[in-house]
């Protein structure tokens, strides 16, 4: 084989190897998440209206996950972590919730007393304003980013970062007033525009 011919085989393998990590890094992914999903609800609002965005994390039997926020200090890095885009029509309000039924376990090596978890079905919400200067229509409302931690009882797996998105319509008609709560945000993000 031939300098060049030997070159060839070389950068062939090192793409089918790479291939292959990068495949083998996402493998947990398929085999611990049943379905990821982002809903808003209601589908359909006018300007000024409340909605709620859902994120739906489903994990096959075995996996487990994590909060947005540990309450356990020493738990504090073992959380997920949700980024919200701006500029889509909707203005993200008050916190995201995580959900209140979680297991817990002591990880006494790690110092922590109460480490929460999540297992099979998992939603986190936030209540979002349709922008009063929202234009009638279908739109499309992406996450920024949401990285995915999860574990079995032997592993836990790389962060997998996803950007899932819904889509949310619009209705015509004048906007309605802002709920009390969330005029403050609401203005503040206007104004930052």
């Amino acid at each position: 084989m031939n300098d060049m011919a030997r070159l060839m085989a070389i950068v062939a393998m090192c793409v089918a190897v790479s291939s292959a990590t990068a495949a083998d890094k996402d493998a947990w992914y398929v085999k611990a998440v049943k379905k990821l999903e982002v809903t808003i609800e209601p589908a359909q609002a006018k300007p000024g209206e409340t909605v709620t965005l859902k994120l739906l994390v489903h994990l096959n039997d075995g996996y487990y996950t994590y909060p947005l926020k540990q309450e356990d200090k020493n738990a504090a890095g073992m959380v997920n972590k949700i980024a919200f885009a701006d500029g889509t029509g909707l203005i993200f309000v008050g916190e995201t919730k995580d959900p209140i039924d979680f297991d817990t376990k002591a990880e006494p090596e790690l110092g922590i007393k109460e480490l929460r978890i999540y297992r099979n079905e998992v939603i986190y919400e936030r209540k979002a304003v349709v922008s009063p200067k929202a234009k009638a229509g279908e739109i499309a409302i992406a996450l920024k980013s949401f990285r995915l931690n999860v574990c079995d009882k032997s592993n836990c797996y790389p962060t997998k970062t996803v950007t899932p998105e819904a889509k949310f319509k619009v209705l015509e008609g004048p906007a309605t007033p802002v709920a009390k709560e969330f005029q403050d945000e609401v203005r503040k993000a206007l104004d930052e525009k």
